[in-house]
This record gives C-alpha cells, structure tokens and sequence, in this order.
C-alpha cells in the first residue's frame, strides 16, 4: 500500500485503505491503480513433422536474424524521412532534402546488401513489407520515379527476387514461420523488437499453422 502525500492549493485527503492500491513509477508523477504491461508469449518446444522441416527451419531463422536489423533500420530511416518532410512546405526544399536522405540511405545499405544471398535478399524485401506496410518497388517508386522503380525489378528478377513482395503469415506458411522466428527471438533479446504495421494475430496464426508431430512408431 502506498500513501501520496500532495503540495498545492488542493487540501489533502487521506486515501481510504481498504478502497484502492496505488502505484508511483519511478520518473512518472502521475499515480496509477493499475501497471500496463506488454504482451508477452509463452513458446513451446520446438516440434517438427520431419527432419526437412526440421532443417528448413533452422535455416531460414539464421537468414531471418541475418536481415532483420536492415529492415528494422529502414522502417526506422522512412519514419525519419516523413517526419521531416511534415515540416518542410516547399516543393524544391523537400526535393532536396529527399534526394539527401536517399543518398544517405543508398551509401549505408548498398555494400552490406550486396553480400547478402538470394534468399536472405528476399526475406529482406517480406520484412521491408512487414515494417513498413509498403513493398520496395513502391518505396523506390515514391523516392525515385516509375521508371527507376521498373528498372530496379527488372534488375532484381535477374537474381530471382521480387522487390514487388508482400508479407501475409496469414496466407503463406514460409512467412508465417518468418514470424515465428521473429516473436521468439524478440522474446529472448536476440532481435529488438519492432512492431509490425500489419493487421494478424500471432496466436492465431500458431493455431493455424500447427502441426501434428509425428512419432515413430516402435513396434515397425
């Protein structure tokens, strides 16, 4: 049980003891009767059908942990950019300061992205979508233009990816396994966590997605 003691014009009334429990947060004035806490998820054992699933897997989980962070940082560097073009009125002043941005962007991305594989480069675009709510074609062609945004598929199909990917756990299993990877490693401090911008429930997606485990039978 906690007292408040408060200076001011207000005369001071004794809380009632047996009426409500107080909570003071460290650095916060404000007093509470109640602590918010963020969701957290209690994960089982991993458990799998097959060695292969088993495998792909594991698998996909160090390509996920691998390209996280460059889709975090650029959910991140986006924000960034909006929030200052809010401020900024003039047509040739907000030109300018885009064009600064992408520089800026391209020249922290573009080497470590070119050590990345085809597949940990597609993963990177799903999770781009994830973070932002919007596919890299239609960022590159809201930075850049039409052209520039065709030009760099086209490029991208050449390497088997799709800058034109979504990210929908709800309908594609590889991505709902994505999700998992992310939600564990989040929960363990192996990733930082940053919310989707996307609209599903991980529970609901474990209960879709489960599968039975199958075990071998001895007497065969």
């Amino acid at each position: 049980m906690f007292f408040v003691k408060a200076v001011g014009q207000v005369e001071e009334q004794e809380l009632d003891s047996i009426s409500e429990q107080l909570i003071i947060l460290a650095g916060d004035s404000i007093v509470q009767s109640s602590i918010s806490l963020e969701e957290a998820y209690v994960f089982g054992k991993l458990q799998f059908s097959s060695y292969d699933d088993k495998l792909r897997y594991y698998i996909l989980r160090r390509k996920t942990h691998k390209v996280y962070p460059y889709a975090k940082l650029a959910a991140e560097r986006l924000v960034e950019l909006n929030d200052s073009l809010t401020t900024i009125t003039k047509t040739r002043k907000r030109k300018k300061y885009t064009r600064k941005v992408q520089k800026y962007i391209e020249e922290e991305f573009s080497e470590e992205l070119k050590k990345l594989t085809r597949t940990e480069g597609q993963i990177l675009v799903k999770l781009i979508y994830r973070q932002t709510g919007t596919t890299a074609f239609d960022l590159v062609k809201e930075l850049r233009n039409g052209w520039r945004a065709f030009w760099y598929n086209t490029t991208a199909k050449l390497f088997k990816i799709s800058i034109k990917e979504e990210f929908h756990p709800d309908e594609i299993e590889e991505d709902y396994l994505i999700e998992d990877i992310l939600q564990r490693a989040f929960a363990a401090g192996q990733l930082e966590r940053q919310e989707t911008v996307l609209d599903y429930d991980y529970n609901k997606l474990y209960n879709k997605w489960k599968k039975p485990v199958v075990k071998n039978n001895p007497g065969n």
